[in-house]
């Protein structure tokens, strides 16, 4: 770890925000760690303990839970905001007076707002005085970080003291942290991989194939790319830890949230009970809705997401969406690697 110790905070009491000040802590950092919830900030304090999110995984003695935005966020010199997505900018709003233009903000929320099609970096760009912002996101499951197994996640932002200073205060024996500089399409990746988590259940619960589940892993990644293109990022973050990294623990794990929404489904329970009963944020679900509505705006071929949508609904099954992918439109199969025209030319002469 890097020598000099900062002052931390961690916004959000969840399996990740928890997994983060415990990574802090580990590494001999100063960790307040904000959540509404006093009955979790007292387990912690005296149990070392997120006995709701994270049970049975034993956390760093040191980390400071609080229930006090202004105790946690003042005087911090790096702020990570583990909110979900629907409460994001509420608790950013409040968090803002407390902050300086020196404060390091770094998101880790794989969700997007529904108002403007925000991702939650930009929510901190509007809403504070700070300019030093990045993303965290990668294939990291709250438990398995918890428990200390290796794991590699990727920080992004247009800032190199930022890339730096995240990777000196995280990276650790079993937390290695790489670099990006396209925050834009990290982000995308977090947010977009979530919907195809879902459908990923859905195929593991029925039985399908590994033919089918590889299909439907390597045509999400191609849907992801393509739509993060047309917004701005660049496609070829999707062959990273952020892309196809996270979309492939996402799809293939049940530990993912998304993933067991997907296997609910397919065993013919209700969404809204689903979610009531998750024990934490399901953010494809939303998403769903936003990209696909985002995707007609921008005219993005995206038949996977258009049919997940159909499935949470419009009440159609699997099958049948993956039917109507079949059917749909030939596309090439790595859009971004196509050979110029001349070259073209010349393939067609051989």
């Amino acid at each position: 770890m890097n020598a000099e110790v900062k002052r931390t905070a961690v916004l959000g009491g969840g399996s990740f925000g928890t997994a983060i000040a415990n990574i802090l802590a580990d590494n001999g950092h100063d960790v307040k760690l904000w959540m509404r919830n006093e009955k979790t900030v007292h387990d912690i304090a005296t149990r070392h303990e997120n006995t709701q999110y994270l049970p049975g995984k034993q956390l760093n003695p040191s980390i400071v839970p609080t229930t006090c935005l202004e105790t946690a966020v003042n005087h911090a010199d790096v702020l990570f905001v583990a909110i979900p997505s629907k409460a994001f900018r509420t608790v950013v709003e409040q968090a803002a007076q407390w902050l300086t233009p020196d404060t390091i903000l770094v998101s880790t929320t794989k969700g997007i707002e529904a108002d403007g099609f925000k991702l939650m970096s930009q929510i901190l760009e509007e809403n504070t005085p700070c300019s030093r912002i990045g993303v965290l996101s990668g294939p990291n499951l709250a438990k398995e970080v918890a428990d200390r197994q290796l794991t590699g996640s990727v920080i992004a932002s247009e800032y190199e003291s930022v890339r730096q200073g995240i990777q000196d205060i995280l990276s650790c024996s079993y937390f290695r942290v790489y670099a990006n500089s396209d925050r834009f399409g990290v982000e995308l990746g977090g947010a977009l991989k979530n919907i195809y988590a879902i459908a990923s259940g859905m195929a593991g619960a029925m039985g399908m194939g590994e033919n089918t589940k590889s299909m439907l892993i390597t045509r999400s990644l191609a849907e992801m790319s393509r739509f993060a293109s047309r917004l701005g990022g660049n496609p070829m973050t999707f062959l990273g830890l952020a892309g196809v990294g996270d979309l492939f623990v996402t799809c293939t794990s049940p530990l993912s949230r998304n993933y067991q929404v997907g296997q609910a489904l397919a065993q013919g329970k209700d969404l809204d009970d689903i979610l009531s009963h998750l024990g934490g944020t399901a953010e494809g679900v939303n998403t769903i809705r936003l990209v696909k509505q985002k995707s007609q705006d921008l005219e993005v071929y995206m038949p996977l997401v258009h049919g997940l949508y159909a499935i949470l609904f419009d009440s159609k099954g699997l099958r049948e969406v993956i039917s109507q992918l079949m059917l749909g439109e030939q596309n090439t199969d790595v859009e971004f690697i196509l050979p110029g025209p001349d070259k073209l030319a010349n393939l067609k002469r051989d």
